[in-house]
């Protein structure tokens, strides 16, 4: 079982590596959207750049990259640790993508995914929390990072066995958004509709 582990540890990486946004951006003829707008490629900054049909490509393709090699680990009888493991790879694979020099996303959408095999009632908990929160500040950062600080919470309601490989995921998110944090409490950060000068 570890050596299986490892080997779905190995594809969910290589999966995550797949940079959505790069890919629509450039099927939809779209500036490149790791040097365009914020030069973070996620569906947000592509929503900037191209609109909703892109941004909703790239939403659906991330969410894909991280439920994917989760749910097929979970068939495959992998332990709740084993898919926490198998999650972050998946994440780091959209973080640091193997064929877009590393240079990669925030990883809400793959991160997302790879939560959604727990059960449609966590999904709908975070997505409420994040619609709420953008829908009251605007800032698509703060919907994210109290949706995934959360989310180990709404899991141990749902299913508790997997809380604690939510909450490995959950502070890996956190932790990529360190910048977003400091823009948030400087005041700086950019709200999903502005169009200007953008950080993300």
């Amino acid at each position: 079982m570890i050596s299986l582990t490892v080997l779905m540890i190995a594809v969910a990486y290589l999966f995550g590596s797949l940079s959505s946004a790069v890919v629509i951006s450039q099927a939809f003829n779209l500036p490149d959207p790791r040097t365009a707008g914020s030069k973070n490629p996620g569906a947000t900054n592509v929503y900037r750049l191209g609109g909703r049909i892109p941004a909703l490509l790239v939403l659906v393709m991330d969410i894909l990259k991280g439920t994917t090699p989760v749910y097929g680990s979970y068939f495959l009888g992998i332990e709740p640790l084993g898919l926490g493991l198998i999650a972050i790879a998946a994440c780091l694979g959209h973080i640091f993508p193997l064929y877009f020099g590393f240079e990669g996303g925030k990883a809400v959408a793959t991160a997302f995914g790879a939560m959604l095999p727990i059960g449609l009632d966590l999904a709908g908990f975070l997505i409420v929390s994040w619609i709420a929160v953008v829908f009251l500040t605007g800032y698509s950062s703060l919907g994210a990072l109290i949706a995934v600080s959360l989310a180990p919470i709404f899991t141990w309601f749902v299913k508790p066995l997997y809380t604690v490989p939510v909450a490995m995921l959950s502070i890996l998110i956190v932790v990529r958004h360190k910048d977003n944090i400091s823009r948030l409490l400087s005041g700086t950060e950019s709200k999903v509709w502005d169009k200007g000068n953008i950080k993300e």
